[in-house]
């Protein structure tokens, strides 16, 4: 596989557990499968750092060893084609943060990065956190589909009989890992262990 440059962008949708958790096994990916990543950046927004210091009760998204871009650094290398970034996660993406990307609004590095991965036909995958969906989303959801965006809902699955709430949360961020083209030991459905 050739060396990936990947950006993982964090709203300020409820789930910050899913974003932690997609960081921490990107890294350790980044320690077993080193030679597969030539970088990985990171963009929060402002509620996302609000929202993670709330749900989580610290402030570890600094602490990680990934390259932060402010939220309107349109120099950053991602808001071009020409850096060649291959993969996008927006982890947890809200519904604003969607909308705005459906209808092509590029206010932000988010949203422009996101802009960029759909005009080069590159894996743009956004992991959505809402519940219910009304009819506006499910179209923006639709708009970025047919885009060749993928949407992700975090909606976790049950099969692994997980114990604890970050064993749920995994489930959604083990498919997000598939969904990125990584190898990822997790529960298959149909075999007999849990891993």
């Amino acid at each position: 596989m050739s060396q990936r440059k990947i950006v993982i962008a964090i709203t300020g949708a409820s789930g910050a557990i899913y974003a932690k958790l997609l960081l921490d096994a990107l890294l350790t990916l980044r320690q077993t499968q080193g030679d597969n990543f030539l970088e990985i950046g990171v963009v929060l927004s402002d509620n996302a750092k609000t929202v993670w210091e709330h749900e989580l009760e610290n402030q570890e998204y600094i602490n990680y060893a990934v390259k932060f871009y402010d939220k309107n650094d349109f120099n950053a290398p991602f808001a071009s084609g020409s850096a060649k970034y291959d993969t996008m996660v927006i982890i947890p993406c809200s519904m604003g943060t969607l909308g705005r990307i459906a209808t092509g609004i590029s206010n932000d590095l988010i949203t422009r990065a996101a802009d960029v991965m759909l005009k080069e036909r590159r894996k743009l995958i956004l992991v959505a956190r809402e519940t219910p969906y009304n009819l506006i989303h499910i179209n923006n959801m639709k708009l970025i589909t047919e885009a060749g965006g993928i949407i992700c809902p975090a909606t976790p699955s049950f099969y692994s009989k997980p114990k604890t709430v970050e064993e749920v949360a995994q489930t959604v961020v083990n498919r997000v890992i598939d969904l990125m083209g990584f190898e990822n030991e997790s529960y298959r459905w149909g075999n007999k262990g849990r891993k």
